[in-house]
């Protein structure tokens, strides 16, 4: 749980020696030119398959080794011959590939945005421009005009207390919805518009606000096309609205400063598996979904193949793996910035719903208003490295408490510089020691609240392991929430 920073190219692996399957140099450093660097002097991780060895999978047979392969490109795809012609054979071939890969993941990936005004603006990016929309599209209206129906996406979200907030082409702002006439069909309607199969929890909960929208009859399937603008609501009762069973622990007992977890501690964590070796972490956060880094799928076209990748969940060992949960589709955020590491999330489409039990259980997503103030202890788990520059993972699961750190104190002069943009967080200890490390990318920072935990973070990037002014590096997960709700409606059945 501390991250190295190995400028040296990865080690060898024996088979004769290592008789588990090796570390692949998943987050190799790299360097980037990130916001008010010139140079860039922060490192960012980004994953490097290889050296690809032959390995014995001993503790499940039916994950098959992987397969020795010449590596032959960098990261940028940019690959050399013996002779002119064959660098210029496989120049075109690595821009093919790399356009593919690039822009074909884009449209297949695409987020589900909007272009309404709003009083939130780091919310309503443009609509994409590979949808297809007619002129008189509405949005927010209940009724989906463009093909991939971004129209209509971006128009729900929670606030604090799980309140319900909507937004309607009559109004243009986010609403509370009034809780009168409120059923368990308005209920499984709204959270099947986000992705959920069906609600958990919905209940009253008083309002001050002025202005609400209240519920309609109609055939709509969206909850925009089915409430009306009016002067307040009934009681001052709204709508809170829970679409999962989320953020609970099975086991309580935590040991601050990087210890071994316990079954049913962090039931939300994953490890994700490429081909037969742990590569990164990931989050469970519903019952068919999994948020990762989006970085885990660069510097390989075989790390955007479904089929090579498997999902661990409520595992706290690699020696002691249960049955893996296989991966539908992957999906990368087109908004991910591998320069600078800006919005380094990507979602998992499993092939079939995850059964909830007391070691596999979801984080909640937070709120948009959740505030999360420095200083303030979460925690961070994975199956990284324990020691910097070491090439194995852990081969138990590992926590840490982390400090969340303000993003002014991050981009100091002393620490990053102005890397740390306004879709990241910082957690850690400016005096170093507990840090996440290679191999623990993609897995969780998880904050408590009033009752459940919280995922404000995915791990991302940071200068070594543990040292000083170098703490973690977290994507916010508030900031791509519309995203992920987005990706979530379009992938499910």
């Amino acid at each position: 749980m501390a991250k190295n920073d190995p400028n040296e190219p990865p080690p060898s692996y024996s088979v004769a020696v290592h008789t588990q399957p090796p570390l692949r140099s998943y987050e190799e450093v790299v360097y980037g030119v990130g916001p008010g660097l010139i140079p860039s002097a922060y490192p960012q991780y980004v994953p490097q398959y290889g050296p690809p060895v032959v390995v014995t999978q001993i503790q499940q047979s039916s994950i098959p080794p992987s397969r020795k392969r010449r590596r032959c490109c960098d990261g940028n795809a940019q690959c050399y011959g013996g002779s002119g012609g064959t660098l210029l054979v496989l120049g075109l071939l690595a821009l093919a590939i790399w356009l593919g890969v690039r822009y074909g993941t884009r449209l297949a990936t695409a987020a589900i945005l909007n272009t309404e005004p709003s009083d939130d603006k780091d919310e309503n990016p443009s609509l994409p421009n590979f949808d297809t929309c007619p002129n008189n599209t509405v949005q927010c209206d209940g009724i989906s005009d463009c093909q991939l129906g971004s129209d209509e996406s971006n128009c729900v979200r929670f606030g604090k207390d799980r309140r319900l907030q909507v937004r309607t082409s009559q109004d243009g702002r986010f609403l509370p919805v009034c809780y009168k006439n409120w059923n368990k069909s308005y209920a499984d309607l709204t959270c099947a518009q986000l992705g959920f199969r069906e609600s958990y929890v919905s209940k009253a909960v008083t309002s001050q606000d002025s202005i609400g929208l209240t519920l309609t009859s109609g055939s709509s399937s969206h909850i925009q096309g089915l409430v009306n603008v009016r002067s307040s609501c009934p009681d001052q009762e709204t709508v809170s609205l829970q679409c999962v069973e989320c953020g609970r622990q099975e086991s309580t007992s935590r040991i601050i400063g990087g210890s071994i977890a316990k079954v049913g501690q962090w039931p939300w964590q994953v490890s994700l598996h490429f081909r037969g070796s742990h590569t990164c972490g990931g989050v469970l956060i519903s019952p068919d979904f999994v948020l990762t880094a989006a970085h885990c799928f660069q510097g390989n076209t075989f790390a955007l193949s479904e089929r090579n990748w498997k999902v661990y969940g409520g595992a706290v060992s690699l020696d002691q793996l249960p049955p893996p949960f296989l991966v539908e589709r992957i999906i990368l955020n087109e908004n991910y910035d591998s320069a600078t590491n800006d919005q380094d999330v990507a979602l998992l489409k499993l092939t079939s719903p995850v059964s909830f039990n007391a070691k596999v259980h979801p984080a909640c997503l937070p709120a948009f208003d959740e505030q999360v103030l420095p200083g303030k202890k979460c925690w961070t788990s994975g199956f990284g490295t324990t020691e910097s520059g070491s090439g194995t993972v852990s081969r138990e699961l590992m926590e840490v408490t982390v400090n969340i750190i303000s993003t002014q104190v991050c981009n100091s002069p002393s620490v990053y510089r102005g890397a740390v943009t306004k879709h990241m967080l910082c957690a850690g200890d400016l005096k170093g020691g507990k840090d996440s490390c290679q191999g623990d990318s993609g897995g969780p920072l998880v904050c408590e609240g009033a009752d459940r935990w919280y995922l404000m973070g995915i791990t991302s990037w940071g200068a070594g392991c543990g040292e000083r002014n170098k703490p973690g590096v977290y994507a916010k997960v508030q900031s791509v929430l519309p995203w992920i709700y987005s990706n979530m409606e379009k992938e499910m059945p």
